[in-house]
């Protein structure tokens, strides 16, 4: 098929992956409604094993969303006010949302310009007496070097937290994200990886004794039932979430593979071009949640694909240390010179595995026409 004869190409399809595997699904739900065990129960409790199983870790605690699985994570591990937390600037809101919402303080820095994951030069001058935890996120589903980042918190007696919201499956050297911390954590946002059809969340770690201390504070810290140890909250996975996730988690690595076959084309595209194509470290395992590459004249080139019916998306405008919220903790224009410039350049492109390579030409050529042209 020509290119110039594709209509549309929107940033994301979760139709054409649900006509791939609607009969499971729909088998799935149905069992959850012929049982009408709603919530938590021998869905959610089998999607933990198979989701520690595949994270290579020995526990997993499924709960409401990504962004609680952080929240949960600084709670168990008793972050709180006074305390610092050290994170990235350029990431989305919920990594250092979450640690303000416990009441420590975000403490930003910048990203490496290749992989926009923590830039590790930067990351021991940030630390300081107050500091208690970092929180390291694997973006665009590229692992981020977790093992670097472990032995800093380790020589400064630091916990670790891998958000790992964008990075289920990828990898460090063979080492699964979400297991090389004290706590990884996912999301089963709908447009993840592995989506769900709502919220969804879950925490992943090698500790028991982490583990239980999550799992009592997504339920209001009670066990047994009606007996309240801590002071917890209501932040469970349903279980029909937690269903039609069991059915996707075994397409997981397929799709995976699809995703990165679809960049390896792009690649190859966007050879010779002025288009700045994403990095991928030969020791990860990258996903490819998002295929970002880097442009001039990125919003001029957003609405040219708008206006040809292609979808994509700017991950993210704003770095975190000039969001209005945080304009408390003094950050200021040219004080992270890379994360500034990433979110001015950078601009995600369609990556889902249903793509075929008539769709992904078609991208390809309008954007080469436009940074050309």
């Amino acid at each position: 098929m020509p290119t110039n004869t594709i209509a549309k190409v929107p940033l994301l399809d979760l139709r054409a992956q649900y006509d791939t595997i609607r009969t499971e699904i729909d088998a799935a739900v149905k069992g959850v409604f012929e049982s009408c065990r709603f919530i938590g129960g021998p869905e959610v409790a089998s999607l933990e094993q198979e989701v520690a199983r595949y994270s290579q870790t020995a526990h997993a605690v499924a709960c409401a969303s990504g962004t609680d699985a952080i929240l949960l994570s600084l709670w168990a591990l008793g972050i709180g006010p006074g305390d610092e937390v050290i994170c990235p600037t350029y990431t989305f809101f919920a990594t250092a949302g979450t640690i303000a919402n416990n009441g420590a303080t975000p403490v930003f820095v910048d990203v490496d310009p290749k992989t926009y994951n923590l830039d590790l030069h930067l990351l021991e001058k940030a630390i300081t007496p107050r500091t208690k935890a970092v929180v390291a996120v694997s973006l665009f589903g590229q692992c981020a070097d977790i093992p670097a980042i472990k032995a800093i918190c380790d020589k400064h007696q630091l916990w670790l937290i891998e958000d790992a919201a964008q990075s289920i499956g990828s990898e460090w050297e063979g080492k699964r994200s979400g297991s090389m911390c004290d706590f990884g954590t996912f999301s089963f946002f709908p447009s993840k990886n592995l989506g769900g059809a709502g919220d969804g969340g879950m925490i992943v770690t090698n500790n028991a004794e982490l583990a239980e201390k999550a799992r009592l504070l997504c339920n209001h810290g009670a066990k047994p039932k009606y007996h309240h140890s801590v002071v917890g909250t209501n932040s469970r996975l349903d279980a029909l979430q937690a269903a039609l996730l069991r059915v996707k988690l075994r397409h997981l690595d397929r799709w995976s593979e699809g995703r990165a076959k679809n960049a390896a084309l792009y690649n190859k595209l966007f050879e010779g071009s002025k288009v700045g194509t994403p990095h991928h470290d030969p020791r990860t395992r990258h996903i490819y949640n998002q295929y970002v590459i880097r442009v001039p004249r990125r919003e001029e080139l957003k609405k040219h694909l708008a206006e040809r019916n292609i979808g994509c998306e700017v991950y993210y405008p704003v770095p975190l240390h000039l969001q209005k919220c945080f304009a408390h903790l003094g950050g200021k224009p040219g004080d992270m010179p890379v994360s500034e410039a990433a979110a001015n350049e950078t601009l995600a492109l369609p990556i889902y595995p249903e793509l075929t390579e008539d769709m992904i030409r078609h991208v390809a050529q309008t954007v080469r026409d436009f940074v050309e042209g």
